[in-house]
């Protein structure tokens, strides 16, 4: 079950003619959010059957909420059954990076990774600072536990995406330079000064990263993190034109 609400903005900005862009915010390994998003975007393209439909996942779908793998087996059968870009958030960044190195462990259990690890069947350490052995032994037990799948998944994801008027990015940009230029650590992890800049970056910045209550649209930016894992709820974001419309996705209680 599934409860939705829209709102419907108008402006400047637009796709090419036929195409339908949705953007999905922070999943946060909330799956069973995720199922229910899927099935809200297949009545809107059953109802609107435009001519191109595309899902922009704006990062952040591991960590915090307790369904991880499962909510990578479902990112990953959509993208077989669907046009889909994938984009990585700091999440999915830190993820990678302990994998790689052991050390990296308090840092991403101070970021929520306790659930991801037991998403695997890792038990997840106690405490905010971890032993050297006891974190290798998490990255080696990780290592394993993943599906080749997932890994794969992880190392393909991608930066940024542009597309008619609108650039998509997991957390924003940094202000001052151009779009082409900015770097993956921006993308990823940028909060100020982006969020309270008011300048025109050249196309609308679609993005998730700052949790707010409801979508937040404005003329340079639009941010859809709604706080899922928290919040119980994911908002997607639908384009086509010059339309935005708002949809969310609320577990029932």
């Amino acid at each position: 079950m599934f409860s939705r609400l829209f709102s419907r903005f108008d402006q400047r900005a637009r796709l090419p003619e036929g195409l339908r862009v949705y953007a999905i915010g922070d999943i946060h390994g909330c799956a069973d959010l995720l199922s229910g998003v899927f099935d809200l975007i297949d009545d809107d393209l059953a109802r609107s059957r435009p001519q191109r439909a595309i899902q922009v996942f704006l990062g952040d779908y591991v960590d915090r909420g307790p369904g991880v793998s499962r909510t990578l087996d479902l990112l990953i059968a959509r993208g077989q059954t669907h046009e889909a870009v994938f984009l990585r958030g700091n999440h999915e960044a830190i993820l990678s990076d302990f994998l790689r190195d052991h050390r990296v462990l308090t840092d991403w259990l101070r970021l929520g990774g306790a659930t991801t690890l037991m998403s695997y069947g890792v038990p997840a350490t106690a405490g905010d600072v971890v032993g050297d052995a006891d974190a290798e032994a998490a990255r080696a037990a990780l290592s394993r536990a993943m599906p080749r799948s997932h890994l794969a998944f992880l190392g393909n994801l991608a930066p940024s995406l542009t597309c008619g008027d609108f650039f998509f990015a997991h957390a924003g940009v940094r202000p001052g330079i151009p779009l082409d230029r900015q770097s993956e650590q921006d993308l990823m992890w940028i909060r100020e000064p982006f969020l309270s800049s008011r300048e025109d970056f050249g196309k609308v910045v679609v993005h998730g990263h700052t949790p707010v209550r409801d979508a937040d649209i404005r003329e340079h930016r639009v941010n859809i993190d709604v706080g899922g894992y928290a919040t119980g709820r994911l908002a997607v974001l639908a384009i086509e034109d010059h339309r935005l419309e708002v949809y969310y996705h609320t577990r029932p209680r």
